[in-house]
């Protein structure tokens, strides 16, 4: 996805690792995301409502991570830019309030796979944030890894389809391997750009053998991740809506 962007014409930032994750927002996310989720960090319409002071460190924070972002780019005010940060998806309230027009591109994996990915750094870091007690003590790693996979992108798809609109887009990562075409023409839309979109997908789309991972563990716990998750599983199209 990172990559796409790059070619639709967006600098992705001066300081990123190989996968094109923006470094610059690392402390930031780490400083502040709990803090934005807990009792004290939300309002009943999800916008920050920290005390007054905390919230202008908090912006201020932000910004200053926005500046070493794109602190080697051309100094060309009008470029288009962004940034692939995951854990950015848990701050959409706030990051709508900085930049009005800000556009998000909602990139979903099958919660089934993720659950068993070998990276699990934002469980372990906002789980307790978003996950209830019982949930954490009482449940498996992966059991606990689809709660939070569920409970973030379903929170994520409301704020998109409700507040951002026009400026949201849903990007399965399975339809981006099966159908790189049609999904990048997707994208390319979205961002208001003409692309060579088969040379593009050619390039740089190909699926990883992880693909549906999910599938060669046991049935049991198989059924335990969808029945924990089942309603984000069924929004997302990965398990057909019940009759």
């Amino acid at each position: 996805m990172a990559r796409l962007a790059q070619h639709a014409g967006y600098f992705l930032g001066s300081y990123v690792n190989d996968a094109n994750d923006a470094l610059a927002f690392r402390s930031f996310h780490d400083q502040w995301i709990n803090r934005f989720l807990s009792g004290q960090g939300r309002s009943a319409t999800g916008r920050i409502s920290l005390p007054q002071e905390e919230a202008a460190q908090m912006r201020e924070d932000f910004h200053r991570a926005v500046e070493q972002h794109i602190s080697k780019s051309a100094a060309d005010k009008e470029m288009l830019w962004g940034w692939k940060a995951p854990r950015s998806i848990y701050l959409l309230p706030f990051l709508q309030a900085q930049y009005p027009g800000l556009k998000f591109i909602h990139l979903l994996r099958d919660g089934r796979d993720m659950a068993f990915s070998k990276n699990q750094n934002q469980l372990r870091k906002h789980g307790a944030q978003v996950l209830r007690a019982r949930e954490r003590w009482f449940n498996a790693e992966p059991v606990r890894s689809i709660l939070l996979w569920a409970r973030v992108n379903l929170a994520a798809a409301q704020f998109g389809e409700t507040q951002l609109r026009e400026t949201y887009l849903a990007v399965r990562f399975e339809d981006l391997c099966a159908k790189p075409v049609e999904t990048t023409a997707r994208i390319t839309r979205f961002l208001g750009v003409d692309l060579d979109v088969e040379s593009v997908a050619r390039a740089e789309i190909a699926p990883p053998p992880s693909i549906g991972r999910w599938r060669r563990q046991p049935s049991t716990v198989v059924s335990k991740l969808e029945q924990a998750a089942r309603a984000a599983l069924q929004k997302f199209g990965y398990l057909e809506t019940s009759n």
